[in-house]
């Protein structure tokens, strides 16, 4: 842990995974100048130490690192423990990796830690904030997405290859809502970030390896500053807003897609629908 030697009296601790570069460094840095304390989490040790180092010089805030892959199990658990921490008043799961590729091409065990980071990781986190968040009577969760939860049927190019990555989103925006929905009424927030195209490294990599360098970077195709997504979620979760798209001018797209989830569970019924009825065609 690194400590200012003038540190003043901070409010409760944030853990943000992935906290090394793009959105994740974003989260820290407004947080940190807000005054919470921090355990930042990643894998590439000397970009989080430079990262600690500047915020705690400049705002006073004490910083931990753990330097972790959360698609490895041992790591997994490190980072639960610390986050099921009585401190810990706010989790920020933003650690993610893309796996971008033809699902028939793309390797294997690249897919299953997609879904180990994306997914497992993410889950686990959660469940070790939670318990402790809903018994001291306060806490938030932040679980990143992305809009490609919401592009299932839309074909590559321009968009990436991309059926585990944009199912593990789906993944987050279902549990995340659901979620909050559970928690309703608990004094502990949940909120699913869904960013669009960012300014940041993420498509450098398809995420088995980090990014090499300790200076950050942006892909050619750019996209919206990591700190305006961290504007709109920090104010979503001020506001109570669960599902925040920080692109979305209609906010009221969110409520028309529970209504068609309405209208889809009104058919869990026992009666088959007239035109399954006919018959079979093969």
């Amino acid at each position: 842990m690194s400590t200012h030697p003038e540190a003043r009296s901070v409010r409760g601790t944030a853990v943000v995974t992935g906290a090394s570069s793009g959105i994740g460094a974003a989260y820290a840095r407004r947080l940190a100048a807000g005054g919470h304390g921090l355990v930042l989490v990643a894998r590439r040790a000397e970009r989080l130490r430079a990262l600690a180092e500047e915020l705690t010089g400049r705002h006073g805030v004490p910083v931990e690192t753990v330097v972790a892959d959360l698609g490895d199990a041992r790591d997994l658990d490190r980072v639960a423990r610390r986050t099921a921490g009585d401190d810990v008043e706010l989790l920020v799961n933003n650690a993610g990796i893309n796996g971008y590729g033809a699902f028939a091409e793309t390797d294997a065990a690249l897919l299953e830690k997609v879904l180990a980071v994306n997914v497992v990781a993410l889950t686990r986190l959660a469940r070790a904030a939670v318990p402790g968040m809903l018994a001291r009577g306060r806490g938030a969760v932040v679980n990143v997405a992305s809009t490609l939860a919401f592009a299932g049927s839309l074909p590559p190019d321009p968009l990436p290859s991309r059926a585990v990555y944009g199912g593990t989103k789906g993944y987050v925006v279902t549990f995340s809502r659901t979620l909050a929905a559970e928690l309703e009424g608990a004094p502990v927030r949940v909120q699913v970030l869904c960013p669009g195209l960012t300014a940041t490294e993420f498509h450098l990599t398809q995420g088995k390896d980090s990014v090499a360098g300790d200076a950050p970077r942006v892909h050619d195709d750019g996209g919206m500053p990591a700190d305006d997504v961290v504007t709109a979620s920090l104010w979503a979760l001020e506001t109570g807003e669960v599902v925040c798209v920080p692109g979305l001018v209609d906010g009221e797209a969110v409520d028309r897609i529970v209504a068609a989830e309405l209208g889809l569970r009104s058919s869990a019924t026992g009666t088959l629908a007239p035109r399954y009825q006919g018959p079979a065609r093969h």
